[in-house]
C-alpha cells in the first residue's frame, strides 16, 4: 500500500473522548507507515473581561483553559500547534493526500482550502446541534461536498436521511483492552454504580443524579463512583459520590471494573465511549436511548436501554442489574466484556484507512 499524507485538524487539544479518538487513528496510522500530522490551535488566553473576573474571583469565577496536550504526546506522527489560538489557514497545513476535519468549525476552516492540501474528508462523532446560535452554520458543513466517516449508525442514518450524503463510511470506534480490561470477577461486596461526569448539558447528569439519588432510598448502602475532566462547578455532587477529577487511565481502570452497572444519561450521544470501555472492564450498562450507545448495548443481554429523561425506567434498570444473584450478573458482565473485545482499534484503524482509500 502507498504511504499516504494525512492531515488531521482539531479545534482545541483537549481530554474529551472524540480527542482521545482521533490520537489513537493518528497513532496508529502512523504505525502503519503513513505520514501523519495533527494540527490545533494553541489554548485560548482569557480575555480582559475573564482575567478580570479571575483575578476578583466574582461570584467564585476562575479562567480555566482546556488546553491539554496529553493525549498527543506520540513520536510517531507531527503535532503542529497554531500559535496564537486561531483558525487554521491553508498555509497551515503542509500538501496532503487528505485533510481531514475532526469538527464543525474544522470542517468550515478547511471548505475554501485547495486540492494540494488534500481529499476532504469529514470525520464526524457526534451530532453536534448544541447551541441555538450555531445551528446553522452547523447543519450547513454537513451539506459539504466531503466524503463522512462516522462512529455510529445513527448519524449515518442521520447524514444520509437529513443532508443527503453520498460519500459516506461507518467506522464504529473501538477500546483499548491493554488499558480497560479486567479477570473475571462477582458482584462487588457492596451494590457500586458509576458514571461520568460532566457539566455540558447534554450528558445528562442532572437526569443521572436524580436516578442515583432514587436508588439510594432502596439501596441506602450503594457505592457511586465517577469521574470526569473537571471539578463541578455549577453542580453540587452529594458528599457520598466518589469523584475522580482528570484520572489517570489507570485510574479510570479502577473505576470501571469496580462498578457493577455503568450508567449513562445522556440526551445525545456520538458513540458511548464510556459505555464500551466500562464493559470492557466487564461491567453491564444501562444507557438512555440517545444515539451511540444503541449500537453498543443489546437490552436485556449486556445492559438495558431506556428513553431519554426517563428516570423511573433508569431506575428499574439501574436496581435490575445490581440487586441480580451473582450467577445472573456474571452472565450480564461476560456478555458485556464479549462485545468489548470483539472488534480491536487495529480493526477500525483499517476500515479508516479503507475508506479514505476508497474515497479517491
Amino acid at each position: 500500500m502507498n504511504r499516504l499524507r494525512i492531515t488531521f485538524i482539531v479545534p482545541e487539544l483537549n481530554l474529551s473522548g472524540g480527542l482521545r479518538v482521533v490520537s489513537i487513528y493518528a497513532q496508529l496510522l502512523a504505525e502503519r507507515g503513513h505520514q501523519v500530522m495533527v494540527v490545533s490551535p494553541a489554548g485560548r488566553k482569557p480575555s480582559i473581561k475573564q482575567y478580570l473576573k479571575s483575578i476578583i474571583h466574582w461570584k467564585g469565577y476562575t479562567f480555566q483553559s482546556d488546553f491539554d496536550a496529553a493525549y498527543f504526546n506520540s513520536q510517531d506522527y507531527e503535532l503542529k500547534i497554531i500559535e496564537p489560538h486561531r483558525s487554521a489557514v491553508e498555509q497551515d497545513l503542509p500538501d496532503a493526500d487528505f485533510v481531514i476535519a475532526t469538527w464543525w468549525e474544522t470542517a468550515e476552516w478547511i471548505s475554501d482550502f485547495s486540492p494540494r492540501k488534500g481529499r476532504k474528508v469529514y470525520f464526524i462523532q457526534g451530532y453536534e446541534i448544541f447551541s441555538e446560535l450555531m445551528i446553522d452554520r452547523v447543519k450547513a458543513t454537513y451539506y459539504l461536498p466531503f466524503h463522512q466517516i462516522c462512529v455510529a449508525k445513527w448519524l449515518v442514518d442521520v447524514m444520509i436521511n437529513e443532508f443527503e450524503s453520498l460519500s459516506i463510511d461507518l467506522v464504529s470506534n473501538s477500546v483499548n483492552m491493554e488499558l480497560f480490561n479486567a479477570e473475571k470477577r462477582n458482584k462487588q461486596v457492596t451494590p457500586t454504580i458509576g458514571f461520568l461526569f460532566s457539566e455540558m448539558k447534554y450528558k445528562g447528569v442532572g437526569v443521572a443524579l436524580k436516578v442515583i439519588q432514587k436508588l439510594k432510598t432502596s439501596i441506602p448502602n450503594l457505592r457511586v463512583l465517577s469521574f470526569g475532566s473537571k471539578k463541578p462547578i455549577n453542580i453540587e455532587l452529594p458528599d457520598y459520590i466518589e469523584l475522580y477529577v482528570n484520572p489517570s487511565q489507570n485510574d479510570i481502570q479502577y473505576i470501571y471494573s469496580n462498578c457493577d452497572v455503568w450508567l449513562c444519561c445522556s440526551l445525545s450521544e456520538g458513540f458511548g465511549l464510556t459505555i464500551l470501555e466500562a464493559m470492557a472492564c466487564r461491567t453491564p450498562a444501562v444507557s438512555t436511548k440517545s444515539g451511540g450507545p444503541e449500537d453498543i448495548i443489546t437490552d436485556n443481554e449486556n445492559g438495558f436501554l431506556c428513553d431519554v429523561n426517563d428516570v423511573d425506567s433508569l431506575v428499574t434498570a439501574s436496581k435490575n442489574i445490581l440487586c441480580l444473584q451473582s450467577s445472573d450478573w456474571q452472565d450480564f458482565s461476560h456478555k458485556a466484556y464479549s462485545h468489548a473485545r470483539r472488534y480491536s482499534w487495529h480493526d477500525a484503524t483499517g476500515l479508516f484507512e479503507q475508506s479514505l482509500i476508497n474515497s479517491k
